[in-house]
């Protein structure tokens, strides 16, 4: 019920506005015998002379035009703010950012997209054994959900490709029922040798390829950048190979952007609170210069040049400093760096990589007095004692995960740490038996486990713990496994590994398959270390720390190495938590945090975000793409924007004082609200905290324990319950005049095209040609379905409700003309109207006495709820509210809390924290402000505020709006019955209030 998976959703399936539900048959060729393979455990016996039959195929059949496809898709680009396409291909992108349920989304777009237009054959091709196995256990797990949700989806079938096992791909072509192959693309590219494109008696004698082309599939492609193979593109070859229907594209770091239909990057998760809050402790070494220094970051080869950059320790009028430095073959660094204590040590060979691929060829010789020394990149000379510093960073992650531990264990909520090593052999040996031996890292981990395991701070989480047993249970490391001799015994080695092969489904077993488990308070480990096989697919939500011993500076390191941490968390019933105050992620990392933070963002530039960017298409939900393009124009002419759209401080300061210029139209004006709040996000950076900049947030007693605080939380502290009560009537006459007023139906069209054919020794080509038209059909042979059925299932009303209607709308003859789009309008309308009724028809009733907790929130969770905030986010030594500082998430909260420090009229206020929330038919809502005015120094005002950019409800979304009203309603009933109750107020400044 997430409104950003549900646009998602929507966004590919009203592609196909307009298709109708049917589907292409074909024939599909079998011998007598092959049945006995049918469930692929045995070959078919195939002998002269054997009897042929054939079975029907079915396939997914495509009717609507290319110029409906392209008006939809423009349609759909329009409604997200996302650039028009200036043709169409049969791929699109589908970008949402890690941790925000991109499986589920696309396997929930396949059920909608067999619902609406009754497409039954999907394949979903994923770049590793890792994420197929992870798809399938999503399928899995979602199975009763789906069939509960899709009722004539039941019986629904899916299996992971196996070239052993094709009896599968058979029943894949000819079952009637909903299909879903996951495969992997390794299965597809290599021609030479690949099962499924030889003839198999397990398929009747035909080449599996064969029977999937036929079946035209839906491909939805998880990680295209990992599938498509790079430049050679071998990936998206075997793809095309498939005959598609169309190619559903879904990432968070896409290369090539076909057809972009819904996004929902970094910057959008992270606004909307869909992943976790990102913060930094840097383990950076001060004054360390005592050591020639030298870290080769890169070699690179231009027009026959070689040359490297290097970190190095340069002598400068303000003193020693680390700085980037090109250098070349027989340099001398002492000359360099302007410092004696280079003396001797020059620059050697300076090797490139052959190829891009090969990068870790590179190297530099670096000759220092009586050796030559290789660096290899992202290797140092000279560095301060690196398990020093290591030890500090394990420290620091271990200090981290206990102090989470004990905060939200209460939760439900189990804490992973994970640490990403340098090298295996640090934390897993073997001895000359075979015998497992624990490396550096082991050894130092459980040495600074047990020592914190003693400190008073974590007493309460080692109570009844035996630690000579406990520090060795909560760590261990995944690697793949490979068997090995060793003293003539076999014994598990473990290598590192990509997530790619068959071998990885040893690794995979012990990280994904017992998820589960791992979350579970009954495994004790807690600790998990590995070294680069954590890519995609390879996520857990409960990581809540990552240790980066790795100096490895591979190419959007950062990004990937924090995607492994990103998914909101889930408590020990599977249920995901939300918010800030529980889900941050905390990366230990050995650099500083503003150069984390500023390489990070580079990653995410380079995966195509701009940020502080405005772009011709970026106000198109609200003003359409011209609208758009004119006000873009504007805010460059106006130099808020330079030419190329990147955000001036003349722009910032706009926003900020309140003076942002519009056009003179009053089309632009009537949207300022949208087009402020779109601005505000684009002129503001990646927000990456900094550790060490987070401080707990104690009560102010003198606040805490007045009487006038008592009297407003006594005022707002009870809990509700919720009824909807429908006036029917009035709301079948709200479904029946929208009908009436909905958009008009399409009939179904014939396209005609005419194209040249030519041949020639490269095969056959053909050419489109000028003269393609479209004729409207009048069809007199369709079979229309059980509207009432339909509707009921999509809109939950009674089919008595639902005639009624249908028939005082008078639009039947519409659903005679095209049935399937018919019923998308009505279905769409009609859940409209009920999410208005809802809303309006909302009856909240107080929870009984103040005898049960329950019914209440009870002012004692403001002290033994820890709140903590960043140094940054913080209106400071406030006396006025309840927390000795205010934490504030936007510029208006701030502004808003320093009025109310200022206004002599406010005794006390409260900023609310996340677990206040009032339960909503949309979802549970949580207000900003809690405020007591005395007013002439006798009349005591209470309100719960929501500070919002403007007062009128059109400026706010429709689902914001009716959280609002719910708010409204819930804070009516909390009145009843009470001399001066608390009011619920929306506002723009703390004057609003009076």
């Amino acid at each position: 019920d997430l409104q950003y998976q549900k646009d998602a959703i929507d966004a590919v399936c009203d592609l196909f506005d307009g298709q109708k539900s049917c589907q292409s048959m074909f024939t599909v060729t079998m011998r007598a015998s092959s049945a006995a393979a049918d469930d692929g455990t045995a070959e078919a016996t195939s002998l002269p002379g054997m009897e042929e039959s054939s079975q029907g195929g079915i396939g997914n059949k495509l009717i609507v035009s290319d110029e409906e496809l392209l008006a939809n898709l423009h349609e759909v680009q329009q409604r997200h703010s996302l650039a028009p396409s200036k043709g169409l291909t049969g791929d699109f992108t589908i970008e949402m950012e890690t941790g925000t349920g991109k499986t589920y989304v696309y396997l929930r777009t396949m059920f909608e997209l067999n619902r609406r237009y009754g497409f039954t054959k999907f394949a979903v091709v994923v770049p590793s054994v890792a994420i197929k196995e992870g798809v399938n256990k999503t399928l899995q797990i979602t199975r009763e959900h789906f069939e509960k949700m899709y009722p004539k989806a039941k019986g629904y079938e899916f299996f992971q490709y196996d070239s052993s096992k094709l009896g599968a791909v058979r029943n894949f072509a000819t079952s009637p029922n909903i299909q879903i192959m996951v495969i992997t693309i390794q299965s597809l590219v290599r021609k030479d040798y690949a099962v499924v494109y030889k003839d198999s008696e397990k398929t009747g004698g035909e080449k599996p390829i064969e029977l999937i082309r036929q079946t035209h599939p839906i491909l939805i492609v998880d990680e295209p950048q990992s599938v498509d193979g790079g430049k050679d593109g071998k990936g998206r070859q075997a793809l095309a190979e498939l005959h598609p229907l169309c190619t559903l594209r879904y990432s968070a770091t896409h290369i090539d952007k076909h057809n972009m239909v819904y996004k929902l990057d970094a910057v959008d998760a992270y606004e909307q609170k869909l992943v976790k809050q990102i913060e930094v402790a840097a383990a950076t070494v001060q004054g360390g210069h005592n050591k020639p220094y030298v870290k080769l970051l890169s070699v690179s080869s231009k027009r026959g040049v070689v040359s490297a950059k290097v970190l190095l320790d340069i002598e400068t009028l303000a003193g020693v400093h680390r700085q980037e430095v090109t250098v070349q073959q027989d340099d001398d660094l002492q000359l360099t760096t302007g410092r004696a204590l280079y003396a001797d040590v020059r620059v050697g060979e300076i090797r490139a990589a052959a190829a891009r691929a090969d990068k870790d060829e590179a190297f530099l010789a670096l000759k220092v007095p009586g050796e030559e020394l290789q660096l290899r990149t992202g290797q140092a000379f000279g560095e301060v004692d690196e398990g020093a510093v290591q030890r500090e960073m394990m420290k620091r992650t271990i200090k981290e995960h206990l102090s989470k531990e004990k905060r939200l264990r209460p939760l439900g909520v189990k804490v992973l740490s994970l640490f990403f090593v340098d090298s295996v052999a640090k934390y897993r040996q073997y001895d000359a038996a075979g015998n497992a031996v624990k490396g550096e890292y082991a050894l130092m981990f459980e040495e600074e486990y047990r020592r914190f395991a003693q400190h008073p701070d974590y007493a309460s989480l080692f109570a009844e713990i035996d630690l000579a047993t406990a520090a060795d249970a909560v760590h261990n490391g995944y690697f793949s496994i490979d068997k090995k001799k060793i003293g003539g015994q076999s014994v598990e080695i473990y290598k590192d590994s990509s997530g790619e092969t068959k071998a990885d489904d040893d690794t995979y077993n012990l990280i994904m398959r017992d998820k589960e488990r791992l979350l579970s308070f009954d495994s004790p480990l807690k600790f998990i270390f590995s070294h680069s096989a954590l890519k995609e697919g390879w996520d857990n939500p409960n990581v809540f720390q990552i240790c980066n011993f790795s100096t490895r500076e591979t190419e959007r390191w950062r990004r990937q190495t924090i995607g492994r941490g990103l998914r909101l968390c889930v408590n020990q019933a599977g249920e995901r938590l939300r918010g800030f105050e529980i889900n941050t992620l905390t990366v230990i990392a050995g650099e500083s945090y503003a150069d984390f933070a500023d390489k990070l963002q580079k990653d995410y530039e380079d995966d195509g975000i701009a940020f502080g960017v405005v772009e011709p298409h970026q106000f198109a939900a609200i003003l359409g793409f011209e609208g758009s393009r004119l006000l873009s124009e504007h805010l460059k002419d106006s130099g808020y924007t330079n030419a190329k759209g990147k955000v001036q401080k003349k722009l910032q300061t706009a926003l900020k004082e309140k003076t942002l210029a519009l056009p003179p139209e009053p089309e632009f004006e009537s949207q300022r609200a949208g087009i402020e709040a779109t601005l505000q996000k684009l002129s503001s950076k990646l927000m990456v905290r900094d550790a060490d900049h987070r401080i707990p947030i104690a009560i102010r007693k003198s606040v805490y324990l007045s009487p006038e605080f008592k009297a407003l939380w006594d005022r707002i502290k009870h809990k509700t319950t919720y009824r909807v009560h429908f006036d029917n009537d009035k709301l079948i006459e709200a479904c029946i005049k929208a009908v009436i007023a909905a958009p008009p139906v399409a009939n179904t069209r014939l396209q005609w095209r005419k194209a040249g054919i030519a041949m020639g020794k490269a095969g056959i080509e053909i050419t489109e040609k000028a003269g393609s038209d479209i004729v409207n059909l009048t069809e007199t042979d369709v079979a229309l379905p059980d509207v009432l059925t339909e509707l009921q299932d999509r809109t939950q009303l009674t089919r008595q409700s639902i005639t009624k209607i249908l028939l005082e709308s008078r639009r039947l003859n519409d659903f005679k003309r095209n049935p399937q789009q018919f019923i998308d309008i009505v279905a769409t309308v009609i859940k409209s109207c009920k999410q208005l009724a809802l809303v309006e028809g909302i009856k909240y009733q107080r929870l009984g006495g103040e005898d049960v907790a329950a019914n209440y929130y009870a002012q004692e969770l403001l002290e033994t709820n820890e709140l903590t905030g960043y140094l940054r986010n913080l209106v400071r030594d406030t006396q006025r509210s309840v927390y000795e500082h205010v934490v504030f998430d936007s510029d208006r909260e701030r502004t808003f809390a320093e009025d109310l420090e200022k206004n002599d009229a406010v005794k006390v206020y409260a900023k609310l924290p996340s677990w206040f929330k009032v339960p909503t038919p949309l979802e549970a809502y949580n207000p900003d402000w809690a405020v007591l005015i005395e007013q002439d120094g006798a009349e005591r005002l209470y309100f719960v505020a929501e500070t919002k950019s403007s007062l009128f409800d059109d400026d706010l979304r429709s689902k914001e709006r009716g959280k609002m009203a719910c708010a409204q309603a819930h804070f009516a009933a909390l009145a009843s019955g009470i001399d001066n109750p608390a009011s619920y107020k929306k506002v723009i400044s703390v004057e609003d209030l009076f």
